[in-house]
């Protein structure tokens, strides 16, 4: 079972936007994903429910909420038929909870927006990941993603120049679009819109699944795990 991480501490950085699309991307792909929501806002929950029954399958897991009845374990187990599992974080996470949330992971998507302070917010949290949670820059489970970017503004080439300088790999560029928009409110992702609606945006979300699919842990769509199983 894969599981992928996304994470910024900053509020408004696109976590749910990178969480839903890969969800979506990889049911599309014909793989059973997993969604995990502990954002308190509950948003990749409410595109969940949002997302269309023809569409092949998300299973869902709201980790923000709590219950009385079950045990925590319980409430966030994941089905065995599930691979990967994609986590959408909470903002504001405390850099001591980074071990506990990163533990596990086979990697960790961070989006970054063009903007000062979420330049400032990416390089710190990056130092969290690396100092704290102790993520080993040569298990290259890092990964950060440009999240919409205008080309040719000076605040899109103040946020590349920042991204070029760490030793961390940027995965994709990802621009400013409606498309997003549109896939939160109907319960899609850019695979699953028209091809002359989104062809623009599919050579970024390519690169992040290549970059997703050299992690360790390699992934096999549900088709041949069923094989696999009747096989032993």
């Amino acid at each position: 079972m894969k599981r992928i991480i996304v994470l910024n501490p900053k509020g408004g950085s696109g976590k749910t936007t990178i969480a839903t699309n890969l969800a979506a991307n990889f049911a599309d792909a014909g793989y059973h994903p997993a969604l995990m929501d502990f954002d308190p806002q509950g948003s990749s929950t409410r595109w969940l429910k949002k997302r269309p029954k023809d569409r092949a399958a998300v299973h869902g897991i709201s980790g923000f909420e709590r219950s009385v009845t079950v045990t925590r374990s319980w409430q966030l187990r994941v089905p065995a038929d599930c691979s990967p599992v994609i986590v959408d974080t909470p903002a504001a996470v405390d850099s001591t909870s980074l071990p506990e949330i990163t533990r596990g992971a086979d990697a960790i998507i961070v989006p970054v927006m063009p903007s000062d302070i979420d330049i400032h917010a990416a390089a710190q949290c990056i130092a969290d990941l690396l100092l704290i949670a102790k993520i080993r820059r040569a298990d290259d489970k890092i990964g950060i993603i440009a999240n919409r970017v205008r080309s040719n503004t000076l605040v899109s080439q103040s946020l590349m120049r920042f991204l070029r300088s760490l030793d961390i790999p940027m995965i994709a560029t990802l621009r400013d679009t409606q498309n997003y928009v549109r896939c939160a409110e109907s319960g899609l992702g850019i695979y699953e819109m028209p091809r002359w609606q989104a062809r623009q945006d599919l050579d970024g979300w390519q690169a992040i699944m290549d970059w997703l699919s050299d992690r360790r842990a390699p992934l096999r769509p549900v088709a041949d795990n069923v094989l696999q199983h009747n096989a032993v």
